[in-house]
C-alpha cells in the first residue's frame, strides 16, 4: 500500500484535530549551541529537523531528544541507524498501543523503546489509555508517552491564565493573534497551546508556531493596507514589535518558567503601549469578551499555584476546563445540525438521496433559548453575540463543511442500504434491458463511490450489493453479460 493510501486510511479513524492537513508539513527542531573558540562566531550551532505530515508534537520532540544529542556527539552513521529503526516501525493505527524501538545498534544494545497510543475519533475527549511508566528488561529503557500531541498547557498559559477564557474566545473566533516570545521554542509551544485550547473543535485557520522575516507571507502579514488575516503567529524577532503593531491582539510573554515556578500575572493592556519587544509581558488588545470570566477556574488554578501543584496537574485542570467550555458551546450547534438531516423514511432507493436542509442562522439562534449552553455551562454572558460572531469565522466554516460532508456521506450510505433491501430481480422483470443495464452501471458507480469516499457502509452491505449486481447481470443475455462484466469491477 502506498504511503498516501496508508495515511488516508489512518486519517479516517482519528479525532478531527489530529487529522493531517494536506497543505502543510510539521517541522520538529532540536537546536544545539555550544561554545567553540575555534569558530569565527565563537559557537558551534546546528539543528536537527524532523519533518512529518503528522501533528504529534510531544511524540516527535521526545524522539528528537533521544536521537539528536548522540548524533551531534557522533556522526551521520548514527543518524542513519536511527532512521533505519524508524523505517521498521509498524504503521500507525488509532487506538492501538505501539512499541517503537530506536537507537538499538548504535547504543550498544541500550534500546530506547517508545510506547505510544494514538487516539481514535471514538475516544472520550480528555482521557488517556496509557498506563504508568514501567521498567522493561535490563537492556531496555522504556519511555511511555501518555499523549502524542499535547503540550504543557499550563506552563504556556501560566503568565496569562487569568485571561485564558478571553484567549479561548479569540482562538474560537479565528481572530488575528500574535505571540511575541524570547525564543522559538517558547513561541512555538504557546501557539500550539492556543490552537489546542478549543479542542475537540479543530482550529481551521492558519497558524505559524515560529514565523520569521524569511517566510513567504511576510509582506502579506506586515502590510497595513489591509486587515490582518485569520492567523496565529509566533515570533521572536524584535523587528516584529513594530511591523505587527497594527495587529488587533498581541500576547507578549517572558521566559517560560520551569515546572513549579510561577511568573507574575500580566494584565490586559492597550495596543498603543506596545512599542518594542522589550515591552512588559501582557495581553495587548481592545477586545471585550462576550462571556463573563469564570472566577471558579481562576481560584482553582491560583490555589494550585499556592499549594505548588505540579504543572502537569494544573494542565489537566485547565485542559478539562477548555474542553467543557468548548463542548458546552458546540453541543447546541451539533443538535441543530442533526435536525437538518432528512428522516430515514424519506430515503427512496429509486430516487437520488435527499438533500440536507439549509443552515439558517436565525433559526439556530431561536433554539438557544431552551437548548443553549446554559444547560451545561455555569458561565454567564452574551452567548448569542458569541455565536453570531462564530458563525462568520473560519472555524465555523471548517466545522460545518466537515459535518455536512459526514451527513451527506451518511445519506449516501443509507441510500445504498435501501437499494440492497429491494428485490432487484423482481424490478428488472418489469423493466427493459436498457433500463436494467442503466441500473447495473448505477449500482457499480455506487460501489466505486463507497470505496473512494469511504462511506460509512457495513462490509456486509457492500457484499450484498455485489451479489445483487452479479445476479442481475446473469439474468441478461450473454452478449450483455460479457460487456457488463468488463465494465468496472463487481
Amino acid at each position: 500500500m502506498s504511503l498516501h493510501c496508508l495515511l488516508d486510511q489512518f486519517d479516517r479513524d482519528l479525532p478531527v484535530y489530529l487529522k493531517k492537513d494536506p497543505a502543510y508539513f510539521y517541522g520538529y527542531v532540536y537546536f544545539r549551541q555550544v561554545r567553540d573558540k575555534t569558530l569565527k562566531r565563537g559557537y558551534f550551532q546546528k539543528s536537527l529537523v524532523l519533518i512529518s505530515k503528522l501533528p504529534y508534537t510531544h511524540f516527535f520532540h521526545t524522539v528528537l531528544k533521544q536521537i539528536a544529542p548522540e548524533y551531534f556527539e557522533k556522526n551521520e552513521s548514527y543518524l542513519e541507524a536511527a532512521c533505519n529503526d524508524v523505517d521498521r516501525w509498524p504503521a500507525p493505527v488509532p487506538g492501538k498501543t505501539l512499541h517503537l524501538p530506536i537507537m538499538g545498534v548504535v547504543m550498544k544494545f541500550l534500546l530506547f523503546l517508545f510506547k505510544v497510543r494514538i487516539p481514535t475519533c471514538h475516544d472520550k475527549p480528555g482521557t488517556t489509555q496509557i498506563g504508568q511508566l514501567t521498567q522493561q528488561a535490563d537492556t531496555h529503557i522504556s519511555v511511555i508517552l501518555p499523549t502524542v500531541h499535547e503540550v504543557d498547557l499550563f506552563r504556556c498559559f501560566c503568565p496569562v491564565f487569568l485571561h485564558s477564557q478571553m484567549l479561548w474566545e479569540l482562538v474560537l473566533l479565528g481572530e488575528p493573534l500574535v505571540v511575541m516570545a524570547p525564543s522559538p521554542s517558547e513561541s512555538s509551544e504557546t501557539v500550539l497551546a492556543l490552537v489546542s485550547c478549543i479542542s475537540p473543535l479543530k482550529y481551521c485557520s492558519d497558524f505559524r508556531p515560529y514565523f520569521t522575516i524569511h517566510d513567504s507571507e511576510f509582506k502579506e502579514y506586515t502590510t497595513r493596507t489591509q486587515a490582518p488575516p485569520s492567523v496565529i503567529l509566533g515570533v521572536t524577532n524584535p523587528f516584529f514589535a513594530k511591523t505587527l503593531q497594527h495587529w488587533p491582539h498581541i500576547i507578549r510573554i517572558g521566559d517560560l518558567k520551569p515546572a513549579g515556578e510561577i511568573p507574575k500575572q500580566v494584565k490586559v493592556k492597550k495596543l498603543k503601549n506596545l512599542k518594542t519587544l522589550d515591552s512588559k509581558p501582557g495581553v495587548y488588545t481592545s477586545y471585550k469578551p462576550y462571556l463573563n470570566r469564570d472566577e471558579e477556574i481562576v481560584k482553582q488554578l491560583q490555589k494550585g499555584v499556592q499549594q505548588k501543584r505540579p504543572s502537569e496537574a494544573q494542565s489537566v485542570i485547565l485542559r478539562r476546563y477548555f474542553l467543557e467550555l468548548t463542548q458546552s458551546f458546540i453541543i447546541p450547534l451539533e443538535r441543530y445540525v442533526a435536525s437538518l438531516m432528512p428522516l430515514q423514511k424519506s430515503i427512496s432507493p429509486w430516487k437520488s438521496p435527499p438533500q440536507l436542509r439549509q443552515f439558517l442562522p436565525e433559526e439556530f439562534m431561536k433554539t438557544l433559548e431552551k437548548t443553549g449552553p446554559q444547560l451545561t455551562s455555569r458561565i454567564k454572558g452574551d452567548w448569542i453575540g458569541l455565536y453570531r460572531h462564530f458563525l462568520k469565522s473560519p472555524n465555523f466554516d471548517g466545522w460545518f463543511r466537515t459535518r455536512r460532508k459526514e451527513m451527506t456521506q451518511k445519506l449516501e450510505a443509507l441510500h445504498l442500504e435501501a437499494l440492497c433491501k429491494e428485490d432487484l430481480l423482481l424490478w428488472i422483470q418489469k423493466h427493459t434491458e436498457v433500463e436494467t443495464v442503466d441500473l447495473v452501471l448505477k449500482l457499480k458507480n455506487k460501489l466505486v463511490q463507497a470505496d473512494r469516499e469511504r462511506l460509512p457502509v457495513k462490509p456486509d452491505t457492500v457484499e450484498e450489493l455485489r451479489t445483487h449486481i452479479d445476479a442481475i447481470i446473469l439474468a441478461l443475455p450473454e452478449d450483455l453479460q460479457g460487456i457488463l462484466l468488463k465494465t468496472g469491477m463487481t
